[in-house]
Formats: C-alpha cells, structure tokens, sequence
C-alpha cells in the first residue's frame, strides 16, 4: 500500500511539474539580431557564401547601393557581391546605433549607422553611412528581401534636396 501511495504521488509530482512548466517563446528580436550578426561576420570574413546566405534567394530581392544605383534579384546581387569579394581583403566594419524593430511573426527591420575600411585590390578605401534591411521569416530562418545604404556624405554632383543638406 504504502508503494502504490509513493508511486501516485510521484506521478502526481511529475505531472504538475510538467503543466507548470511554460514553454518559452523563442525572442524573434534576438533571431533577428543573430541573422544581422551573420551578415557582419561575413562581412569582416570577406565571405561572400555567408553573406549571400544571409539574403532570401529571390528574384524580388531588391538592394538600394550606397553610390545610389539598385540591384535586383538574387543572382544579380550574388554575381556582383562575388565579384567585389574577389578583390577585397582586410575588412573592416563598425556597427553603431543598432535599431531592431519586429514588424509582425513573420517580417522585422534593422536600421543601424556603419563605418567600414577595406583594401580593394590592395587600395585603402573607407567609407560611412546608414543602412536599413527589411527581414522576412522565412522557414525557421530571417533572411534579407531588401536592402537600403546611403553615405554619411553623399556625392556633390547627386542631387539633395536644400532642405536636406544639413541635419537637425
């Protein structure tokens, strides 16, 4: 008797302990912020497969360069990043002023200020600017649809707005 009263018990134990368990939602923020992470490293790695895995392999991604042109569909934003991969070393890059922003379960933004140095075929070269990627979730996985950058200082034959030469 006494065994059978042990037996319930623990059973008992168990399986109060199993409802009171609550199962932890996974934090989309930090799932974005670890794919963000993956495209810096592979950045600074001069890796264009970690890169170009950090992007969705579409051919509505959209990619708004930082000398003002746009690049379209996956395999063009692949052609041109192994292209300029192939040429870069000793890269550098600093990431300041993080914003994550989590739009709905399944799409998320990441906008954030860069400053970056690299030798192109041995060259120095350095340069600054903001950036916004629109995530999406797609599978278990955040990859890139679409990628903005613009210099701190843009070039003085491209147009600006006069209102727009000089920050607040």
């Amino acid at each position: 008797m006494k065994k059978g009263i042990f037996i319930a018990i623990t059973i008992a134990l168990f399986t109060f302990s199993a409802f009171g368990q609550k199962t932890a939602k996974a934090d989309p923020k930090k799932a974005v912020n670890a794919a963000f992470d993956r495209l810096i490293d592979g950045i600074k790695q001069v890796d264009a497969d970690k890169v170009m895995s950090s992007y969705e392999k579409s051919s509505a991604l959209l990619i708004f360069n930082n000398n003002g042109s746009a690049t379209k569909g996956w395999d063009n934003v692949n052609t041109v990043t192994r292209d300029v991969y192939a040429k870069l070393s000793n890269v550098s890059i600093e990431i300041t002023g993080l914003n994550i922003q989590v739009l709905t379960a399944n799409s998320a933004f990441v906008s954030c200020k860069w400053k970056q140095t690299q030798e192109n075929n041995g060259k120095l070269e350095s340069a600054s600017g903001r950036m916004t990627l629109v995530y999406k979730l797609i599978g278990k996985d955040w990859k890139i649809v679409h990628r903005h950058t613009s210099p701190d200082n843009p070039d003085s034959s491209r147009p600006v707005f006069p209102s727009e030469r000089t920050n607040p």
